[in-house]
């Protein structure tokens, strides 16, 4: 009875075998199979990676909404207890047939033919088969015949082409253990929180289990679990294999990225990667993982102590001088704002008083200043378009004579636009160009006086950046965020290194700053930093930029609505961010000052009634007083009238000769002179006419060297013809 029984089975199972090779034969012969390497080198992540420049995962971007993968493992780094879970699980012969277990293949049948449970006899290479080959998947049923044939003679070419250790690696990375999860980095991670290579003997059998039924019950998945571990002879505690069941099963079967700490970093650099060629694997970057955690924390802790002041939002660059590197790129306060995906680090915003560094450098490579040059600090109107510009300091008091050192370190505003006066408006927005402030498209007359109290919009990376120049002696690069960036063209020298020294000298000078800040303040560290702070309009945003030798820092606070904020400058909202950061940066290696350039010379200065005290000044070489340079001087000439960007028209009834303009400057002296379009007018009187023609012009003030002190431009219309040569 069993020996026919068997029989029946037997021919029952060669007749189907026979069949289906018939039906497979009859279709077109399968394609040979990828290699191993062509299959690991298609596999895709879902998520995209960057790493910090050690190697450290610092953000993910989920890119495929379909399945979650890591990156694939080696099996050399997938523990030998899953190993060994897996092959008691799914194919005990694995590493004695060839593809295709016989012995399984009779015994389903027997099985089957005897009315038992039907039980695969899927081998761990034919299951690679079907995960490789489309055709072979299941729909909603069994496998037809010829489809099992199909999966078959696959499975014993990919083990005539591929090594078992390479099939087994395959299989791990390419089958799914529970929802969404497919592969044994993102099953180990999201259900245990582990690497591969860290999975315990009760973990690995839960994963075995979940392959055969991923979405079993906690009482099925345990009862299969232990049977697993019956199978290899194993013992654990019932304790540790519920607990791994309960780990497994409470955990959906997705989650969210494994790190999130560069957002806004990974926008900028992840962004144009989804869809593309190279989805899934990301990216090295220059960013530091302590220092990107450090600042993301310190941020946030500051803005929640000022919150109440309505305060919600920030940002913090920190670049190497050296490099250009991005160490660490925050560009927003995460669940602190209200839009948690704006940019902060490239949004525009006015610069306040952070400018100013700049524009004194101009005036300063000009020799239009020294440190030690004195200017007004007193009330001050400027006709301007819409009427009367009126300047004010942050604290609405009036200094009198102050020094370039005092006025630029205590950012008094007064001097910062009679500063802006003298260099011109063209000239300085035509620097801030050359910095990398890009945002600036418009000509100088339209930014106006204003523009020396930051007036314009600018970004966080352009003004980090462009300090990052002045700790680099005047020379400006861009920045980079990936190690293979390389700047198309060398560094270009945008202030000289003699007054990017002065420029630092000043920016780290404690009692200089002392008028507005006092001696304790956040901009005061225990080693060498030099360091500018700006606030805009109605505190809508304020600024700490400054620089160590080695590293730039700055930190923008504010709210990306515009909102103003409630009593929060630069020094008391960006500042502390960036004496945390810049101390952590510190912590073992202190700053030390720059080193002193050829072409600048220390000299005692004495200041004229006691403006300021005596004290050792640093100047340009020929600059300094005494040595036929321009003395300290009581102000600088201004051109009163026209105003800049007047647009005079003449009257057709009036008699040319009877039409004249009045020139009107303020704080001329000895040596000055009018100059028009190039032409010498004669001495700078405090008031002269002119007989006007039409065109645009530009009228300076220059001193007896030719270098222009004041410069305005304005447009005569008419149909008066110039007067002959």
């Amino acid at each position: 009875m069993r020996a026919a029984l068997a029989a029946k089975i037997l021919l029952t199972l060669c007749v189907g075998l026979v069949g289906a090779a018939r039906a497979a034969a009859a279709a077109e012969a399968p394609a040979a199979p990828p290699s191993f390497a062509e299959v690991r080198a298609a596999y895709r992540p879902s998520d995209l990676r960057l790493l910090d420049h050690r190697g450290e995962v610092i953000h993910e971007v989920r890119v495929d909404d379909g399945r979650r993968r890591l990156q694939w493992a080696p099996l050399a780094a997938v523990s030998p207890a899953l190993q060994a879970a897996l092959i008691a699980a799914e194919d005990r012969r694995f590493y004695r047939h060839g593809g295709v277990d016989a012995r399984a293949l009779a015994g389903a049948a027997v099985q089957w033919a005897t009315g038992g449970r039907r039980r695969g006899a899927s081998t761990i290479t034919m299951q690679v088969a079907t995960l490789l080959d489309p055709a072979l998947h299941r729909h909603g049923g069994p496998r037809s015949l010829p489809q099992k044939w199909s999966q078959m003679r696959l499975a014993r070419a990919i083990e005539a082409a591929w090594s078992k250790a390479e099939i087994l690696e395959a299989y791990l990375n390419l089958v799914g253990f529970r929802g969404e999860l497919q592969g044994v980095g993102a099953a180990a991670h999201v259900l245990f929180g582990k690497a591969p290579h860290g999975l315990e003997e009760a973990e690995a059998a839960v994963l075995a289990a979940l392959i055969r039924a991923p979405h079993a019950g906690r009482d099925a998945v345990a009862r299969r679990a232990r049977r697993v571990l019956e199978t290899q002879g194993r013992q654990v505690s019932e304790d540790a294999l519920m607990a791994a069941v309960g780990r497994a099963l409470e955990v959906p079967g997705g989650s969210g990225p494994r790190a999130a700490a560069a957002p806004h970093a990974a926008q900028r650099l992840l962004g144009d990667m989804r869809g593309a060629a190279g989805v899934g694997t990301g990216g090295w970057t220059t960013l530091d993982g302590p220092l990107q955690r450090v600042a993301t924390e310190t941020l946030r802790r500051h803005l929640l102590a000022v919150r109440g002041q309505r305060v919600q939002d920030g940002a913090v660059l920190v670049l190497d001088n050296a490099t250009g590197d991005v160490l660490a790129y925050v560009g927003g306060s995460g669940d602190l704002s209200s839009a948690r995906f704006v940019d902060g680090i490239q949004a525009r915003r006015q610069a306040g008083s952070a400018l100013k560094p700049f524009l004194y450098g101009l005036a300063l490579d000009q020799r239009l200043l020294t440190p030690a040059s004195l200017i007004e600090d007193t009330p001050l109107e400027i006709p301007v378009t819409g009427g009367l510009y009126r300047p004010q300091n942050y604290d609405e008091q009036f200094r009198g004579l102050v020094s370039a050192r005092t006025a630029l370190a205590s950012s008094l505003n007064i001097p910062a636009v009679r500063t802006l006066e003298l260099v011109g408006f063209e000239a300085f927005v035509q620097q801030l160009r050359r910095l990398g402030f890009a945002g600036l498209r418009e000509s100088g007359d339209y930014y106006g006086p204003a523009l020396a109290l930051g007036s314009a919009d600018v970004s966080l990376w352009e003004l980090v950046n462009a300090y990052r120049a002045l700790a680099n002696g005047g020379a400006w690069s861009p920045p980079r965020m990936t190690p293979d960036e390389r700047p198309a063209a060398p560094a270009r020298r945008v202030h000289s290194r003699t007054a990017a020294f002065l420029l630092s000298i000043i920016l780290a000078d404690r009692e200089a700053r002392s008028a507005t800040f006092g001696l304790e303040n956040p901009l005061a560290t225990r080693f060498w930093t030099a360091v500018k702070t700006g606030t805009s309009k109605e505190m809508r945003d304020n600024w700490c930029v400054g620089y160590s030798r080695r590293y730039t820092v700055g930190v923008w606070v504010g709210n990306f609505s515009g909102e103003p904020m409630r009593d929060v400058s630069g020094v008391a909202g960006a500042a502390p961010v960036w004496l945390d950061i810049m101390n952590w940066l510190h912590r073992e290696t202190p700053s030390v000052p720059p080193d002193q350039p050829a072409g600048v010379h220390a000299q005692r200065v004495t200041f004229a009634q006691g403006t300021e005290p005596d004290r050792v000044e640093w100047f340009l070489a020929g600059t300094e007083p005494g040595r036929g340079s321009r003395p300290i001087a009581a102000g600088l000439p201004r051109i009163l009238a026209p105003v800049s960007g007047t647009v005079i028209a003449m009257d057709p009834d009036i008699p040319p000769s009877r039409q004249r303009i009045l020139l009107e400057a303020q704080g001329s002296g000895e040596g000055l002179r009018w100059n028009l379009n190039g032409t010498d007018l004669g001495p700078a009187a405090r008031q002269a006419l002119w007989e006007p023609f039409p065109g645009r012009h530009t009228l300076s003030i220059a001193d007896d060297s030719g270098q222009a002190r004041a410069t305005v431009t304005f447009t005569v219309r008419g149909h008066i013809a110039p007067p002959e040569d």
